[in-house]
C-alpha cells in the first residue's frame, strides 16, 4: 500500500479507487477543515494515526460503504443528522414531506399535532418540530437501536419530540393527529436493487416490505383513519413506479383530495390524502 504522509498523497492513494469529492470529503472530517482547504493544502502533512484512519475510510469505502455511515452524519434541510447501520440515509426526495406540511400549516394555527411512522433517524419528526416550534410531534418506530439515534438527533438539534416504541399504530392510545407522515419500507423484498450500492448496508427491515413493496404502505394507509383529526392528512412517501397504486389505497381507505407529489426529479414521490375533508 502506497506510504500516506500529506494530503496530496492521500488524495494520490484515493485516486482511481473512490471519487476525489469523497476523499476530500473524508480527509476533511478527519481533519476538521473544509474541502476547500483540503484541495488548497495538498502539502499538509499527517499523523501517522491520522494517515492509518484515512486508510482504513479509503479501505472501506472502496468496498461499497456509504460515505454517510463513514461520517456518521448527513445533510437534511439544512441540518446535520447522526447516522449509523441501525438506520436508513437521509435522502434528499424525503424533504418533500416537510414541504408538503408546512404549505398547509400556513393556512392553520401553526399548532399541529404530527405524527412520524417509522422515524429511523428522527429527521422527518425532528425537522418538523424545529420548523414548527408550536407543534406537537410524535415519532414510533419499532427499532429501539433507531429509536436512540432519533432521540440523539433530537437532543442535539434542540428539538422536542415525544419517541415510542411501536409497530406503526401498536403502541398508540388513540390520540388524534392533524398530519401522519412517513417514509415506511416501500421496496419488493426480492428486487435486486436491495443488493446494490449503499442499500447493501441499510437495515433491510426498514427498505422492503412484501412482495410488491406495498404492505407496509397498505397498513397504514388503513390504520390511519383511526388516528387523524377530521380534516387531517395522511403524507406518504413511496417508490418512483408507486404512486398510482398508493392512490388506490388511500382512496380505498376513504380519504379526500387524494394527490400526489413529485420531488424535484419529476417523480411522483409522496403521495397523500385528507382525511373527511368535509
Amino acid at each position: 500500500m502506497r506510504v500516506i504522509a500529506s494530503i496530496g498523497e492521500a488524495l494520490a492513494a484515493a485516486r482511481g479507487r473512490i471519487p476525489a469529492s469523497e476523499a476530500r470529503l473524508l480527509l476533511g472530517a478527519l481533519l476538521g477543515c473544509s474541502t476547500a482547504q483540503i484541495a488548497a493544502y495538498p502539502e499538509r502533512v499527517l499523523t501517522p494515526a491520522l494517515a492509518a484512519r484515512f486508510a482504513d475510510l479509503l479501505e472501506r469505502r472502496a468496498a461499497g460503504e456509504p460515505v454517510a455511515y463513514l461520517l456518521g452524519t448527513r445533510e437534511f434541510f439544512g441540518r446535520d443528522f447522526r447516522v449509523t447501520p441501525a438506520v436508513l440515509i437521509p435522502r434528499p426526495e424525503t424533504e418533500l414531506i416537510v414541504e408538503l406540511v408546512l404549505a398547509r400549516v400556513a393556512k392553520n394555527d401553526g399548532t399541529p399535532r404530527i405524527l412520524d411512522l417509522g422515524t429511523g433517524s428522527g429527521v422527518l419528526a425532528v425537522t418538523l418540530a424545529l420548523e414548527l416550534p408550536g407543534a406537537r410531534l410524535t415519532a414510533v418506530d419499532r427499532s429501539a437501536e433507531a429509536l436512540g439515534i432519533a432521540r440523539f438527533n433530537a437532543d442535539a438539534l434542540g428539538a422536542q419530540v415525544d419517541f415510542i416504541e411501536s409497530d406503526w399504530f401498536a403502541a398508540l392510545d388513540g390520540e388524534g393527529f392533524d398530519f401522519i407522515v412517513s417514509n415506511p419500507p416501500y421496496i419488493a423484498a426480492d428486487d435486486p436493487h436491495l443488493a446494490d450500492g449503499d442499500v447493501r448496508f441499510e437495515p433491510t427491515g426498514a427498505l422492503a416490505s412484501g412482495p410488491a413493496g406495498l404492505d407496509d404502505l397498505a397498513r397504514i394507509a388503513a390504520g390511519a383513519p383511526a388516528f387523524l383529526m377530521r380534516g387531517g392528512w395522511l403524507m406518504m412517501e413511496h417508490g418512483y413506479d408507486q404512486a398510482a397504486l398508493v392512490r388506490a389505497l388511500l382512496a380505498g381507505a376513504g380519504f379526500d383530495a387524494v394527490a400526489s407529489a413529485r420531488d424535484l426529479a419529476g417523480i411522483e414521490r409522496v403521495s397523500y390524502g385528507c382525511w373527511r375533508a368535509s
